[in-house]
């Protein structure tokens, strides 16, 4: 046995990092990638991710933050986030949603990821109960972070893969986190009014009923993508629709989506003083700040609203029309007998698609059997790839998909369309 293998068997790490998953969807893309590279052409429809060359970030935050490091802002962001910034963000806050937050309570990040991580270990303990609704995204790997106790209410495609409070009433006894997100990642829905009363509702009257003594039963509420929001759809909130919701809901947000910039790393949450206070504490043991330089040139670009709209207008234009179009032609190939159909998109970067081929027998004589093997057609046969519901939390034997649109050209649309008709056609 060799040194190497030895040693696997001897050396041990903990339970959590022995037990923790990687993200299955940058497996999938990652996989996906190595497959362009070795020049295989391939509708790559995975990542929640832009082409820059395609979406890029607003030329006046790239100034920014060009501007920015030539003026030597190099060093360490004070903990919470540039005061610039916190003060865009809630003057941000305010034009889009109404809401009043002061600007200590925000808290700046690397991202929306780090955030999440802090409200997990800020109000999680070891132990503990974590809600959410499945289809969705890494709720149940920050749950494992925490050594806290995962529990998932799969959501029905009659309600847009959004749950309400019926689904979530008895499960939510003893549960320290109901964990959100709308639009939500994967499905690109969004809450209805009625649904997130409905769970607003249902949040206080179990506070309500815990004593004093007792850890209340919080809300993360995940809006990364409330600015991406098409025709008539609208972003609902916690604390705008039930404002006694304020003392229990931390929400995540950012400009990884709304202004293409995944890769600049600039997200904040907001919320109870107390919670983001030890939220701060935590990242600032971590080192999760977001560069410095960004910081300020976002607080410089955010500031400006109008300009802000500007981008806005642009980028939800060019989404809608991808969205719009492949579920014209995902509906077309409904139409024509294909057992195929998709969610009208409503907002985010996706499109929410069903292909139902499981039974189907392909040319060479062999069935399709489970949604892994429906996948991997699709992308063989194809060269379509997109990630399956059960890589959120759904069952495994979901029919269901995200199609997501940030690195698709116009061109990519009607083309990757007719190669899954002529895929699907083959099938008897």
């Amino acid at each position: 046995m060799s040194a190497t293998l030895e040693q696997e068997k001897t050396m041990r790490v903990s339970n959590m990092a022995e037990n923790l998953i990687g993200s299955e969807i940058i497996k999938l893309g990652g996989e996906i990638r190595d497959r362009i590279l070795q020049g295989e052409h391939i509708y790559n429809f995975t990542i929640g991710d832009f082409n820059p060359k395609i979406f890029p970030i607003p030329a006046a935050l790239k100034a920014d933050i060009l501007e920015a490091y030539e003026n030597d802002l190099t060093n360490y962001p004070v903990a919470n986030g540039a005061v610039e910034l916190r003060k865009a963000v809630v003057k941000l806050l305010k034009e889009k949603q109404d809401l009043n937050y002061d600007p200590e309570e925000i808290l700046v990040a690397g991202g929306a990821r780090p955030i999440i991580y802090a409200i997990f270990q800020a109000i999680v303990d070891p132990g503990d109960k974590v809600l959410f609704p499945v289809p969705s995204w890494n709720n149940n790997h920050y749950t494992h972070l925490s050594h806290a106790n995962q529990v998932f209410v799969e959501t029905l495609p009659e309600e847009n893969f959004m749950p309400n409070a019926d689904v979530l009433r008895e499960h939510v006894k003893g549960a320290s986190l109901l964990a959100l997100c709308s639009p939500l990642n994967p499905t690109g829905t969004v809450f209805s009014k009625d649904q997130l009363e409905s769970i607003c509702d249902l949040v206080l009257e179990e506070n309500a009923s815990r004593g004093e003594n007792e850890k209340p039963l919080y809300v993360m509420y995940d809006q990364i993508y409330s600015l991406l929001t098409f025709g008539y759809t609208q972003h609902f909130d916690p604390v705008s629709l039930r404002p006694e919701m304020r003392k229990y809901t931390v929400y995540v947000d950012g400009i990884s989506k709304s202004l293409a910039a995944t890769g600049v790393r600039v997200g904040w949450g907001f919320g109870p003083a107390f919670i983001i206070d030890r939220m701060k504490s935590i990242l600032g043991h971590v080192g999760a700040w977001a560069p410095r330089p960004e910081q300020m040139a976002l607080g410089k670009y955010l500031d400006n609203i109008a300009q802000v709209d500007a981008y806005l207008s642009w980028i939800k234009e060019e989404l809608q029309a991808r969205l719009n179009g492949f579920y014209q032609g995902i509906t077309r190939l409904k139409d024509a007998g294909f057992p195929v159909q998709a969610i009208p998109p409503a907002a985010a970067i996706y499109l929410t698609v069903q292909f139902n081929l499981i039974g189907k027998k392909m040319a060479n004589g062999d069935v399709l059997q489970t949604t892994g093997d429906v996948t991997a057609y699709l992308l063989n046969e194809a060269k379509v790839a997109l990630v399956p519901f059960r890589a959120f939390g759904a069952s495994e034997d979901s029919t269901w998909y995200r199609l997501s649109v940030g690195t698709a050209s116009t061109s990519d649309v009607e083309a990757s369309i007719l190669a899954i008709e002529s895929a699907m056609a083959k099938l008897v």
